[in-house]
């Protein structure tokens, strides 16, 4: 069988972040900029392609960080991934931030049980819960928006439920220090705040393996929230 390639980007949040999968081999990109985000990521892929010898017309695939993040920040990904895949006709996979988060945790960390909560200001966290399932990370029951208090006892719900260690990511956990603390006092501890494009790839492969891939045209973003804020993260362009 030929070998998988699929290109996969993140400009959800504060990071911004490209990761190429070519067979087994992964190449990565990724910088912390909350202003840069448009300056960054065509060079970042570009870099990627070049450094691995491949094209876009020999991708199988374009993955993308579909939310929830900053609004500007899904919509600068979701439109870059478009105009890629529209440009050399291939279709897009569009992956979970909160589900990228937890499995960077697994690969940073071989955490199996990873409580996300991304800083959705507001005063609102994008929660969910996420376990391990042969090599990815598996939502457990629903991704929401959430203030700290209904987070807390989402979560010590979750950890009710199972057996084990529980480990928080995200930014969420330093941004409502004061009001999760409940339940942050009943985790193993915490590992990434940020999602990183690398992580996505083995969750952008199995969705490509499963057939869930979509038509650029297609491909939609997702806030969580009904009412999507305009609120920019600092300093955000």
């Amino acid at each position: 069988m030929p070998m998988t390639q699929i290109l996969a980007i993140d400009t959800a949040t504060e990071a911004c972040s490209a990761a190429l999968l070519v067979g087994q081999t992964t190449l990565s990109r990724y910088e912390v900029a909350p202003q840069g985000h448009t300056r960054l990521i065509l060079p970042m892929v570009e870099s990627l392609l070049a450094e691995a010898g491949v094209s876009l017309a020999q991708l199988d695939a374009i993955a993308f960080g579909r939310g929830p993040g900053s609004f500007t920040g899904v919509r600068i990904g979701v439109g870059i991934a478009q105009g890629l895949a529209l440009g050399a006709d291939k279709p897009l996979i569009g992956i979970s931030n909160l589900a990228v988060l937890a499995q960077r945790c697994w690969l940073d960390s071989q955490a199996e049980q990873v409580l996300c909560a991304i800083d959705a200001r507001m005063g609102e966290v994008y929660f969910g819960a996420y376990r391990r399932m042969g090599e990815t990370m598996v939502l457990q029951g629903d991704e929401a928006v959430l203030p700290p208090e209904v987070a807390v006892r989402q979560g010590l719900a979750n950890l009710a439920a199972g057996s084990g260690g529980w480990l928080g990511a995200g930014t969420g956990w330093a941004a409502y220090a004061e009001a999760l603390s409940p339940l942050r006092n009943q985790l193993t501890g915490l590992g990434a705040e940020l999602p990183d494009a690398a992580a996505m790839l083995p969750l952008a492969s199995l969705a490509w393996q499963q057939g869930l891939a979509c038509e650029a045209a297609l491909a939609q973003p997702v806030y969580l929230r009904d009412k999507v804020t305009w609120k920019k993260l600092p300093g955000r362009e």
